[in-house]
C-alpha cells in the first residue's frame, strides 16, 4: 500500500499495492459483496490517515509557532494526556486538614473574590502562599455561610413552632365569648341535622385541628367552592382546650346550608374507653425525643453536621410532629363507625374547586386515595420516594421496602373506611411506631407520613395531581397561575400562611377566605399582610 502526499499538504492519496490487490482476490474469491465491504473499509482507513496526518502537521507547526490548537485537540482525540501545569504544592496545601485556630486567629482574610484578586496582584506570591491564602478565604467564608444558614433554620424553627400572639388573642376572645354568650354555645349541628352525620348519602369531610383561624379557612373554602353545599358535612375534630373557641367560632359564623360538626376528642366514646395506642405512642415518642435530641440548643451547637441535617433535626422538634391532631387520622374507622367513605383535609390546605367528583372515583378496593409525589414538573416538591422518608441503612427497613417506590402525600386523602376495616392498617401503623421508638428513632426521624407510607403500603389508589398541589409552605417556586389552577393547595412546610414567615406572593391564596372586617379578627389585629 502506498501513501502519496501532495506538496501543498492538501491531498492525501492511498493506493493499494499489487500484492494487496492479489491478497484481496485470494481471500475474497467469488464473494462479490465482500468487495463492497473492503471498499468501505478503505474509505474509513483513508479518512483516519488524513486526520492523523493533519494532527501531526499541526503539532509540528505549533512546535515552531508555540500555538495551542494541536496540543489541545490532539490529546483529547488520540488519548494522549499532557501533565497538569498546576504545581503539586498547591494540591498538597489544599488537601491538608483545615486548622480552625489558624483560620480564626490568622491575618485578615479577604471577604470577596475581588479583594483576593487585588491582594494577589499586589503581592505576587508563590504557588504555596497563593494556595494557603485561597484555602483560608474559602474556609472562612464557608464557616460564615454555615453559621448564617443554621441561624436561619433556628429562627424559622422558633417562628413556626410558636403560636402568634394574634392567634392566641383570637382563641382567648372566642373562649370568653363561649362562656358569656349563649349564641356561641349552640349545638353543632342543630338537632334537625344530626341524622345527616351518619348518612352516607352526604359528602363527609374530616378536619382535625387546634387552630381556629386555619380551620375557618378550610371550612369556608370547602363550602364556598362546592356546587352542592347542602350535601356537605364537615366533621371538625379538636382537642379539649380548643373545643370552646372552635365551637364559638362556627356557632357565630355558620356556613349554611352546609352542616358543621365540632367535636372534641374527649367526646368520642371510642377515645374514652380503655387504652388508646396513639396516646401511648405519643407519650413514649416525646420521652425518646427529649433524651435523643437534647433540644434545639444542642442541635445548633453541633459543629460537625451539615446545615441541612441540623435543619431536619430542628424540624423533628416541631410540636406538630407530636400532635394528637396529626396522628388521629389513623383511627378514622373507629371515630366514624357508621361512615363508609370520608375525605380527610389538613388544616393548612385551601380548597379551590368543587370536590364532589372525588366521591365518584372507583378506588378498586384500595383504602387511601392520594396524589403521588415522585412525578411532576416541580422536581423539588415532586421527587419524593420511600428513601426520602425512611432510613434504608437500617436492615429492618431495607429488608421490607423498596427505596425507589413512589411516595404519596397526606393533606387531601380519600379514605374508604369500609375497605379499611377489612385490613390491619391501624395495627401495622402502631407496630412500626413501636419499632421506631425501640431503635431510638433510627427508622425515621419525624412526622406521621413515614409510618403512614408503611401502614398503607399496597392500599393506595393514585389520583390525579390536580386534586392536591403541595409545597406552598417550604418553597416559593410555585407561580400564582399554577397554584390557582389546582383543586386543593397545601401549605405544607414551615411557612404557614398565618405566620409572618409565609411567602408573601402565595399568602393571598389563603387570606382571600379570611374576613378581615370581622370584629374578632379586627380586635386581634389579624391583617392580610
Amino acid at each position: 500500500m502506498q501513501l502519496h502526499i501532495s506538496p501543498s499538504l492538501r491531498h492525501v492519496t492511498v493506493l493499494p499495492s499489487k500484492g494487496f490487490r492479489e491478497f484481496i482476490k485470494v481471500k475474497i474469491g467469488s464473494r462479490r459483496l465482500s468487495y463492497r465491504m473492503v471498499f468501505y473499509s478503505l474509505l474509513v482507513f483513508t479518512f483516519l490517515l488524513r486526520f492523523v496526518f493533519v494532527l501531526t502537521a499541526v503539532d509540528h507547526i505549533e512546535g515552531e509557532t508555540k500555538c495551542c490548537l494541536g496540543k489541545k485537540l490532539g490529546p483529547r482525540i488520540l488519548g494522549r494526556r499532557h501533565e497538569s501545569t498546576v504545581p503539586e504544592v498547591m494540591y498538597q496545601v489544599l488537601e491538608e486538614p483545615v486548622n480552625q485556630s489558624e483560620v480564626q486567629s490568622g491575618p485578615e482574610v479577604p471577604q470577596t473574590l475581588e479583594d483576593f484578586i487585588a491582594e494577589m496582584k499586589d503581592e505576587r506570591p508563590d504557588a504555596k502562599t497563593f494556595a494557603i491564602k485561597l484555602k483560608s478565604m474559602v474556609t472562612f467564608l464557608e464557616q460564615r455561610t454555615r453559621t448564617a444558614k443554621i441561624q436561619e433554620y433556628l429562627y424559622r424553627h422558633v417562628a413556626s413552632s410558636s403560636i402568634p400572639k394574634q392567634l392566641h388573642c383570637l382563641t382567648l376572645k372566642l373562649a370568653n365569648e363561649h362562656s358569656t354568650n349563649a349564641q356561641a354555645r349552640l349545638q353543632l349541628p342543630s338537632a334537625e341535622f344530626v341524622p345527616a352525620l351518619v348518612d352516607n348519602s352526604y359528602f363527609h369531610y374530616v378536619l382535625a385541628s387546634d387552630n381556629v383561624l386555619a380551620a375557618s379557612v378550610v371550612a369556608s373554602s370547602l363550602v364556598n367552592n362546592s356546587l352542592h353545599p347542602e350535601k356537605v358535612v364537615l366533621h371538625i375534630i379538636t382537642d379539649k382546650k380548643t373545643y370552646s373557641p372552635m365551637q364559638a367560632w362556627f356557632s357565630l359564623h355558620p356556613l349554611t346550608p352546609a352542616i358543621i360538626e365540632v367535636k372534641s376528642l374527649h367526646q368520642f366514646d371510642w377515645f374514652t374507653k380503655g387504652k388508646v395506642p396513639v396516646l401511648e405512642a405519643m407519650e413514649k415518642d416525646q420521652k425518646v425525643r427529649s433524651q435523643f435530641r437534647g433540644g434545639s440548643s444542642a442541635i445548633v451547637a453541633n459543629n460537625t453536621e451539615k446545615p441541612y441535617i441540623i435543619a431536619a433535626k430542628l424540624q423533628a422538634l416541631s410540636p406538630k410532629y407530636n400532635s394528637l391532631m396529626n396522628h388521629i387520622r389513623i383511627h378514622l374507622p373507629e371515630l366514624f363507625p357508621s361512615l363508609d367513605k370520608v375525605i380527610f383535609l389538613d388544616d393548612d390546605v385551601v380548597v379551590q374547586t368543587d370536590l364532589s367528583p372525588l366521591w365518584d372515583i372507583d378506588m378498586n378496593g384500595k383504602v387511601n386515595g392520594a396524589v403521588e409525589t415522585c412525578r411532576g414538573e416541580d422536581k423539588f416538591v415532586m421527587s419524593k420516594r420511600f428513601k426520602s422518608y425512611l432510613n434504608f441503612s437500617h436492615p429492618l427497613i431495607s429488608r421490607n421496602f423498596d427505596p425507589d417506590e413512589c411516595a404519596w402525600a397526606y393533606g387531601m386523602n380519600i379514605f374508604d373506611l369500609e375497605a379499611w376495616r377489612r385490613t390491619n392498617i391501624t395495627r401495622t401503623y402502631h407496630y412500626w411506631i413501636e419499632e421506631n421508638l425501640k431503635s431510638d428513632l433510627s427508622l425515621w426521624q419525624l412526622g406521621t407520613l413515614p409510618p403512614g407510607l408503611i401502614a398503607f403500603h399496597g392500599h393506595v389508589h393514585v389520583i390525579d395531581p390536580f386534586w392536591h398541589m403541595l409545597g406552598l409552605g417550604y418553597q416559593d417556586n410555585t407561580t400564582i397561575a399554577d397554584a390557582e389552577s389546582a383543586g386543593v393547595i397545601h401549605f405544607n412546610g414551615r411557612a404557614k400562611p398565618w405566620l409572618d414567615i409565609a411567602f408573601p406572593q402565595l399568602r393571598p391564596l389563603w387570606t382571600k377566605y379570611v374576613d378581615f372586617s370581622d370584629r374578632y379578627i379586627k380586635s386581634c389585629h389579624i391583617r392580610a399582610s
